[in-house]
């Protein structure tokens, strides 16, 4: 079978680097000093690099070196291997000070939409050298399967053995159009657990949900969906039109409580605080993308808190 590497086998490729740096240099004394090691290392290499090519690279006499044929060809070559090489390496460098490449961000839609859009719009202005993609979705993708940077998950971050950082919290509000709140007269959310239900699908036990009261009292609801979405949007609009009853987080209510298409209930009784956590493939040198993008959602986060 032909092996298309079978060149790059016979040569040590250091020796391609100690050769450019003698040719720019003009002797092998200054390569060295360049390059930070002893005069006789870049003569031996040098030895063994027309050893392994079976071939003079250059002609050294007392005043200057020469390139032969082959050396010239050889020469211009590896100026161009050295150099994109250490273009690779400086674009996959995770210490790298500029963030480059295409971040991948995944979160849900209306999250996404009002904060994760503007950072990514600010990271991006800021780094010219940066692409950004968001996946707009409620529901955990495969962070490997998609080729996912950062997923920002609202609440429970999944993927286990990934790095996680929190970088908010948000409420939840249980909420009613006002036609059907005008019929309730329930004075704790057990008392509401019979009545129509819509659920985001995308939620492990949509309908399940734990209340706390004055004076610390604890319900634990189970609703039945009678509706269920995938995506908060669809959710909202469905209690908008009064399917039912519903759990959404504030964020995604704002505008709808303060124009009075939804009304929230039992407000006394509160839910948990749902943590939002930028989640990552655990490396051991995180990509600077990443960075950036966490540390500007984290400055994002306590913003509106």
């Amino acid at each position: 079978m032909h092996n298309p590497f079978a060149g790059l086998q016979a040569v040590n490729l250091n020796r391609l680097v100690v050769f450019v740096a003698v040719v720019e240099a003009g002797s092998l004394s200054e390569a060295a000093r360049r390059l930070g090691i002893a005069k006789t290392m870049v003569s031996a290499h040098i030895r063994r690099l027309e050893a392994e090519l079976g071939v003079s690279v250059m002609v050294r006499t007392t005043r200057r070196l020469e390139l032969t044929e082959p050396g010239t060809r050889l020469y211009e070559a590896s100026r161009r291997i050295v150099q994109a090489a250490d273009d690779a390496i400086r674009a996959a460098s995770s210490t790298s000070s500029e963030p480059r490449g295409t971040l991948r961000v995944t979160s849900p839609a209306d999250y996404g939409e009002r904060v994760v859009a503007p950072v990514l719009a600010v990271l991006s202005a800021r780094h010219p050298s940066l692409n950004v993609e968001w996946i707009a979705s409620d529901r955990m993708l495969d962070m490997v399967a998609e080729r996912i940077d950062v997923a920002v998950r609202l609440g429970p971050p999944g993927d286990a053995g990934h790095k996680t950082v929190t970088i908010g919290a948000f409420e939840r509000w249980l909420v009613a159009s006002p036609a059907l709140a005008r019929g309730l007269k329930a004075k704790t959310p057990k008392q509401l657990q019979d009545e129509p239900f819509v659920g985001l699908s995308a939620i492990d036990k949509p309908g399940v949900f734990s209340f706390e009261g004055p004076k610390g009292v604890v319900e634990d609801v189970r609703f039945e969906p009678r509706f269920l979405a995938s995506s908060t949007g669809v959710v909202r609009a469905a209690l908008v039109a009064g399917a039912g009853l519903g759990v959404l987080p504030e964020f995604t209510l704002e505008d709808e409580a303060r124009a009075g298409r939804l009304v929230r209930l039992l407000p006394s009784w509160r839910l948990a605080p749902t943590k939002i956590r930028a989640v990552f493939p655990s490396t051991e040198q995180t990509p600077r993308k990443v960075r950036a993008f966490v540390d500007a959602m984290v400055a994002a986060g306590a913003q509106t808190r």
